[in-house]
């Protein structure tokens, strides 16, 4: 950290299937990084799309494009100082690297689950239609998901708890120096 009580942005990038868990590993996120006192934000791709990009379809085009956006979002509250938690299925590497490129401490967290897992989670029934045909462009099934070549973080929600995840990432951001050592419970 630069001055003794000046943050410095990072972005927490999660990316991965729908349904592997990374909103519900952001939310653990935020609430701890609040709990040591750091402005923070979060970005989530089903939030974003109700304000930010509800003129976007899923084409590839349009996720291009609603990523874009998200990066510029992320780019201003990082470089201001603000710990940025972002959420996004994120299907393609190229995408990922340009917010890498753009943001400031960037982190990519591949947020890992099988999909025969991913789709028995599946409460809103998206992967049954995908697989159906009722759905286009559904990432994972009619749409590729290139998971990341080289991520900062990998955890597997398959085999993890939300929380040991959350850890896991906590870690790497305290080693990183980004956000203050957790005291000792």
């Amino acid at each position: 950290m630069n001055h003794q009580n000046e943050q410095e942005g990072f972005v927490v990038w999660m990316t991965g299937l729908s349904g592997a868990g990374k909103t519900t590993i952001a939310h653990v996120l935020v609430d701890e990084l609040k709990a040591r006192g750091l402005k923070v934000e979060r970005l989530d791709g089903d939030v974003v799309r109700q304000s930010l990009t509800r003129d976007l379809g899923f084409s590839k085009e349009d996720r291009d494009k609603n990523i874009e956006r998200v990066t510029f979002v992320a780019k201003l509250l990082s470089r201001n100082g603000v710990a940025c938690i972002c959420s996004f299925i994120s299907p393609y590497q190229a995408v990922r690297d340009q917010v890498r490129a753009e943001t400031t401490n960037f982190i990519e967290v591949f947020v890992d689950a099988p999909l025969d897992v991913v789709v028995q989670r599946d409460v809103k029934g998206m992967y049954k239609k995908a697989i159906a045909g009722e759905i286009e462009n559904f990432t994972g099934i009619s749409d590729p998901f290139e998971p990341p070549v080289n991520p900062d973080i990998h955890v597997h929600t398959d085999r993890e708890t939300v929380q040991e995840s959350a850890d896991i990432i906590l870690k790497y951001l305290e080693k990183r120096g980004l956000i203050p050592v957790a005291a000792a419970a």
